[in-house]
């Protein structure tokens, strides 16, 4: 049955795609930062690493699997005991150290099953400076337990003062509900177009972020996604344009095109020929469309608003 026209997910298959796999990489010996950057890398991230250039990369961006049962197109991850799931992170953990700067950040998505033997093994390599905690608006619901409703994501550092951390890039537009003058004028508020906002320094809980879903053209056909809006309030926080982001889990691409849309570089590794042509596709639909939803002109927005400038982007008003 053919898609609804306002369908947008990316679910091409490897033989309509062949175009965007053969623009990936594979990697056979030890190469330089020139080799990788801004390139998708076809491998086992545990293969490619050992390959990569060593102090090189300014934020590490994972989403690995999770430790349940998990089919990835072809691939299947099975759930572990808690020790093994524990030794199984500490070994990527471990692989990927080498490749970091001096005064790189990283941020590992977990759920909260796996939430605290993520803690664990960073604190032993790395500062643990917080835990996000992000709400998702949509998931199945649950008869006999509460419904799965929120994931973590660790931040931690090399160093335990020496990072970047860009608060004003990450500011939350907000709703004033009881506007504040002093001496007649706005107090930490502004007017606008739409009415009076505010913008506020994150907190360690975000409820502003929509999983992709059909209708939005970042959408694929990937079962564990993470939105781009999302990523881009880490990547804006903790780098600076022109830094070099990896992801060893690229999954479809989410990594590497965010980063790409706010003028950094990526590297993006990914073991999953399917998923890398997705990833390679997004990041041509990119050169056309560089937004990112909830995200507008240096401003991110509550969920479910948009900006004046966004509507009229979209032919809304």
């Amino acid at each position: 049955m053919a898609k609804s026209e306002k369908n947008k997910t990316i679910d091409i298959t490897i033989e309509q795609g062949k175009e965007y796999l053969d623009r990936c990489i594979s990697l056979h010996s030890k190469t330089t930062i020139e080799n990788v950057i801004d390139k998708t890398i076809l491998g086992d991230t545990f293969d490619v690493l050992t390959k990569l250039p060593e102090k090189s990369v300014d934020l590490l961006l994972v989403d690995p699997p999770y430790n349940l049962d998990k089919e990835f197109h072809g691939n299947e991850f099975k759930s572990m005991s808690d020790d093994n799931y524990e030794d199984y992170i500490d070994s990527w953990i471990t692989a990927l150290i080498p490749t970091l700067k001096d005064n790189a950040s990283i941020y590992v998505c977990c759920d909260w099953k796996s939430s605290g033997a993520i803690e664990r093994v960073l604190k032993k390599h790395f500062y643990v400076q917080n835990r996000i905690t992000w709400q998702r608006e949509k998931g199945r619901g649950a008869k006999a337990n509460w419904k799965n409703g929120m994931e973590d994501i660790w931040f931690a550092t090399v160093s335990k003062t020496n990072y970047t951390f860009n608060v004003d890039d990450v500011k939350i537009r907000r709703k004033v509900i009881a506007p504040y003058k002093q001496d007649g004028k706005p107090k930490d508020w502004e007017e606008t177009a739409e009415g009076k906002f505010r913008d506020t320094c994150p907190s360690n809980f975000w409820d502003d972020i929509s999983i992709p879903y059909w209708s939005m053209p970042e959408n694929t056909a990937h079962p564990t996604q993470k939105p781009e809006k999302l990523l881009a309030k880490l990547i804006l926080a903790s780098t600076n344009k022109g830094d070099i982001i990896l992801d060893p889990f690229l999954g479809s691409g989410s990594t590497s095109v965010t980063a790409k849309k706010l003028g950094r570089h990526y590297i993006g590794i990914e073991q999953n020929p399917q998923y890398c042509v997705w990833a390679e596709k997004r990041l041509e639909m990119a050169n056309s469309d560089m937004s990112i939803q909830g995200y507008t002109d240096g401003v991110f927005w509550e969920r479910n608003t948009s900006s004046l400038q966004n509507a009229k982007k979209k032919g809304d008003i």
